[in-house]
């Protein structure tokens, strides 16, 4: 059998990451064993999705329709013994940790969405920087927990835990 191209780059993702020990690698590394969970659309609801808000503290969310990109982070840090933020807004994430200028494969990424000053954001894991985008793996991209690329225009900042 054959994988396919995004299938390897998982998998090539994964395999740099296996022996590294630190909590936020953990963390990385649970976020990357949920690729491919997605939303239920219409009125079912993803028992994966709600899994995130519940066991990340959000337990009053009843649906996989609430914006879900920073509960998925929350998850992934309380699965990895990390305190997060305890918030659904992704901005929150520009408070959590230490601020790094050059970001390394797992660190988190903070975007602005509609405008700079709007309290819309986007937060994931930072994968790679390529020409003018930046690739994150994160849960509610394209109702999904998959890795995507955003224009580095919209970028607000890179944090990093345990330094």
């Amino acid at each position: 059998m054959v994988a396919n191209t995004k299938s390897m780059k998982i998998l090539d993702i994964w395999n740099s990451y296996r022996n590294v020990h630190n909590k936020m690698n953990d963390a990385f590394k649970i976020a990357l064993s949920q690729y491919g969970v997605k939303e239920i659309p219409g009125s079912e609801h993803s028992p994966e999705v709600l899994k995130y808000f519940h066991d990340g503290g959000f337990t009053e969310i009843r649906d996989d329709e609430t914006s879900w990109c920073s509960a998925f982070m929350c998850w992934c840090m309380f699965k990895a013994g990390i305190p997060h933020t305890g918030s659904l807004a992704a901005r929150s994430w520009l408070n959590w940790g230490k601020q790094v200028h050059e970001a390394q494969t797992g660190d988190v990424v903070i975007y602005w969405r509609e405008s700079l000053s709007s309290w819309q954001g986007h937060v994931g894991f930072f994968i790679r920087k390529e020409d003018l985008y930046i690739y994150t793996l994160g849960g509610n991209q394209s109702n999904s927990v998959c890795i995507l690329k955003y224009s580095d225009k919209q970028l607000l900042g890179y944090r990093r835990w345990g330094i």
